[in-house]
């Protein structure tokens, strides 16, 4: 399952990066979003772009296309 695919209130834990975006997995993995870490949506903005996230104990925002390449598991 991918990130973009969950709705606020879901909660889960990062399991991969497709690697197709390097930029966009080293940009995550700096703000503390590694795989088997826990995570909640918070809110998805009207066109779905961004989402944010709480991760960590800190808030945030991953654009549709960084969504796209987190595999996630669904708790």
């Amino acid at each position: 399952m991918l990130l973009k695919d969950l709705n606020p209130g879901d909660r889960g834990v990062i399991k991969a990066y497709d690697k197709s975006q390097p930029e966009y997995r080293r940009r995550l993995l700096s703000l503390g979003a590694t795989p088997g870490t826990a995570f909640e949506i918070v809110r998805v903005a009207p066109l779905g772009d961004p989402i944010e996230i709480r991760v960590r104990g800190s808030f945030i925002s991953v654009r549709k296309d960084e969504a796209a390449i987190m595999e996630v598991e669904k708790h």
